[in-house]
């Protein structure tokens, strides 16, 4: 691949989820040049990427870096993480679920972990920058009605769906209305999800990326693996090395003014350590020279543990789908939370991934539900393997270390809670048999005992270089996104929360690219200014 043009104002690595949106709010300054870097390719053409209801065949394929994870003290060891090696990133690879994080969330960033300036009304307005919902209106003020994302609510035409939601009202969780400017802490319902009216996903890419196409100043250079950034005798980022192809030539892309890290939970770590920022000890094990000892790089790996029931079903189940995960339930374990602890996912597909290989029995006319710990209390580390760019990184999430019991008991309440649902009077003309666990697994012992077996994960990596106070040695990054120890480099994407979300994170990372965008853009208004005060 010949490259043109290798000097840019900045170049943003990473076309995902977070990158997508920084680098089209950015290039909206025809004064500077932007550039996009993705390892994938470009996603127009790729059609089991753009129609949402296709995206389970994108796991473990080509467009999925499909990182293995080490062997776990307690978890599922043959558990994978799909990372999306496309234009849209994950956004271009998931299931499109659209939430807005509960307001608690976003304000503990601020409020507990020090990241000034990182609140609910900081993000709620840019949640209505970014979408164009089908709620929006009088009623729903919140709401934006002109922003990229289009989101809307799936239809409830699938009749387990309606009836698993009449089930859980008579477990007593009522039916609730989600993104409603409130946090939904004992409630179900069919998800809003981004998406368009023919199928098409409106992920980063279709959202920020496609419509900019022509935009003069834009540059999207897909097929480019990052392997290295640049510093100056200052340390100041002034580009980086990028690859085409495991053995392609090396060409150095160079930026004026920043540089954008926006390549997810697994790799930002990856290629921050593979530049000499990172755990010192750690670097000079492996071989990379030290730039910056920075010991919070690949640590405070969070995720949402995901733990599976399933039935066969009495009745035919539904042949058509917008994205076959349509209905989220949320209810607290224990009285007097802000938040729901517990969440589940309903499938009207078979999920039997982790349950095949240890014997379970699994068909092809089944339902299920996936308890997930919303807010889990372990936490893992991404570590490289070697020197070498093309080496996967290690991850290890540690999946149910924390030492008080949350997370394993917040999975075993959602086991019996999903049987407690299924057991009730409207879901007698669908539920047949329990394929797994199985109704002779009844202890608390028993229960975990197979979580920990076939667990699977929501896919929902985050926080392995967050955010933080500046005098915080723990946190990589300043409020403003800024690498500590280094100038003229940022990280956006899901490994800058202090802590995940409590919902599906997605809607929240491109939240997360918009306000690192409003923050490059102040950051050079501001030094132009100085620049005018001082001539």
């Amino acid at each position: 691949m010949s490259i043109e043009k290798t000097d840019f104002d900045y170049i943003v690595i990473g076309g995902g989820s977070a990158g997508a949106a920084v680098a089209s709010r950015l290039s909206e300054d025809p004064s500077v040049t932007v550039a996009l870097v993705e390892a994938g390719p470009d996603d127009r053409g790729y059609d089991e990427v753009l129609q949402l209801n296709r995206w389970m065949e994108l796991l473990e394929s080509g467009l999925d870096w499909d990182y293995p994870i080490e062997a776990q003290e307690v978890g599922n060891s043959f558990m994978r993480h799909a990372r999306a090696k496309v234009l849209g990133g994950c956004s271009s690879h998931n299931s499109c679920i659209a939430f807005w994080a509960p307001r608690e969330d976003l304000d503990e960033w601020e409020s507990k972990f020090g990241a000034t300036g990182w609140n609910s009304e900081m993000a709620y307005r840019l949640y209505k920058k970014l979408e164009t919902n089908e709620d929006a209106g009088p009623d729903a003020p919140h709401h934006g009605d002109s922003g990229p994302v289009k989101l809307m609510n799936v239809p409830a035409v699938d009749p387990c769906g309606v009836a698993i939601l009449d089930a859980c009202e008579q477990a007593g969780i009522p039916r609730a209305k989600f993104n409603n400017n409130e946090t939904v802490i004992n409630g179900a319902n069919f998800f809003q999800i981004n998406r368009l009216p023919d199928g098409t996903r409106s992920s980063s890419s279709v959202a920020y990326i496609h419509p900019i196409k022509d935009r003069e100043n834009f540059f999207l250079l897909t097929g480019l693996q990052a392997r290295k950034l640049n510093f100056d005798e200052n340390k100041h980022c002034t580009g980086v090395d990028v690859v085409n192809g495991a053995f392609g030539r090396t060409v150095t892309l160079t930026a004026q003014q920043e540089v954008i890290v926006s390549a997810g939970a697994i790799d930002s770590p990856k290629l921050l350590m593979l530049s000499g920022i990172g755990p010192a000890a750690h670097l000079e094990e492996v071989g990379v020279p030290v730039l910056v000892d920075a010991p919070g790089v690949g640590e405070n790996l969070q995720d949402h543990p995901e733990g599976v029931i399933q039935w066969e079903a009495k009745k035919p189940m539904v042949e058509t789908s917008t994205q076959w995960w349509e209905i989220g339930v949320f209810t607290p374990t224990q009285e007097g939370l802000d938040r729901p602890d517990l969440m589940m996912h309903y499938g009207s597909v078979p999920f039997d991934m982790h349950t095949l290989r240890q014997g379970y029995p699994t068909g092809e006319n089944t339902f299920c539900l996936t308890p997930n710990v919303t807010h889990s209390k372990s936490r893992g580390t991404v570590r490289l393997r070697s020197t070498d760019y093309r080496d996967k990184p290690k991850v290890d999430p540690r999946y149910f270390t924390d030492p008080e019991g949350h997370d394993i008991r917040v999975m075993t309440f959602g086991i019996r809670k999903a049987r407690e649902i299924v057991s009730q009077s409207a879901m007698a003309d669908w539920a047949g048999a329990e394929q797994f666990p199985g109704q002779d697994v009844q202890t608390d012992e028993e229960i975990a005992d197979y979580l920990h077996r076939t667990h699977n994960t929501v896919y929902h990596p985050a926080g392995s270089v967050r955010m933080g106070p500046v005098e915080d040695a723990m946190s990589p990054l300043d409020p403003e996104l800024r690498v500590k120890g280094v100038t003229g480099l940022r990280v956006a994407d899901a490994s800058v929360m202090p802590e995940l979300v409590t919902v599906n994170p997605n809607i929240t990372v491109m939240m997360i690219g918009e306000r690192c965008a409003e923050l490059v853009s102040e950051s050079r208004t501001a030094h132009a200014a100085t620049v005018r005060a001082t001539a």
